[in-house]
């Protein structure tokens, strides 16, 4: 849902990409920076229960994935490896902000069964991701749904931001309840996308 609006953010961050790429940076270590960031964001701040600055945090280097993708494209540097390096340390940086408020649910946070929701809402949002590849790997198409990866980032985020600054806990359960619940609609949606494919065409590589 929310990848149309992936351009837009790409050309807000275009100046940002512009100074990195006359200073020398590559887009490889954009993207190693920016996973860096997400990483030590969310590992670090939310085990604390600091969730808002740890959204803070992350927010700042999230967009990572916008820059590089752009810096990329524009010095003609666009690679597979790239591709696979940059789709690999987003499923990191995913990991690590589902399990840094696990970490939180399961001490401080004081709810394991939330924290058993958000351990599922992680592995539904990588099979999400897992069955995409997989798909497009046999020379089909696994794309949509109702949880990408842009909304799944998004809400996390921004809920659990909210959920600190106005100590209001309950929108940190909604939100993971709901993502558990969308990623598991979304693999299912995929699978079956997949499946349509596969029945029309069945010479396709197994």
């Amino acid at each position: 849902m929310l990848e149309r609006f992936r351009q837009f953010w790409t050309n807000v961050f275009k100046p940002v990409a512009h100074l990195l790429m006359r200073l020398g940076v590559s887009p490889d270590a954009v993207t190693m920076v920016g996973t860096l960031g997400v990483v030590l964001g969310a590992l670090v701040f939310f085990p604390r229960g600091q969730l808002l600055i740890g959204v803070l945090v992350i927010t700042v280097f999230v967009f990572s994935d916008l820059v590089d993708g752009y810096m990329a494209r524009t010095l003609g540097t666009s690679s597979k490896w790239g591709s696979f390096l940059d789709s690999t340390l987003d499923r990191l940086g995913d990991a690590a902000i589902f399990t840094g408020l696990a970490v939180w649910l399961f001490g401080g946070g004081d709810d394991r069964l939330l924290a058993y929701v958000a351990l599922w809402a992680l592995v539904m949002g990588s099979v999400t991701s897992y069955a995409r590849a997989k798909a497009e790997s046999l020379g089909m198409q696994a794309k949509g749904g109702i949880a990408e990866r842009a909304d799944r980032l998004v809400a996390v985020l921004l809920m659990a931001g909210l959920s600190d600054m106005f100590n209001l806990p309950i929108l940190l359960t909604l939100v993971l309840w709901v993502l558990a619940v969308a990623s598991t609609v979304t693999v299912v949606q995929r699978i079956l996308l997949v499946r349509r494919q596969a029945l029309r065409d069945p010479a396709l590589p197994s």
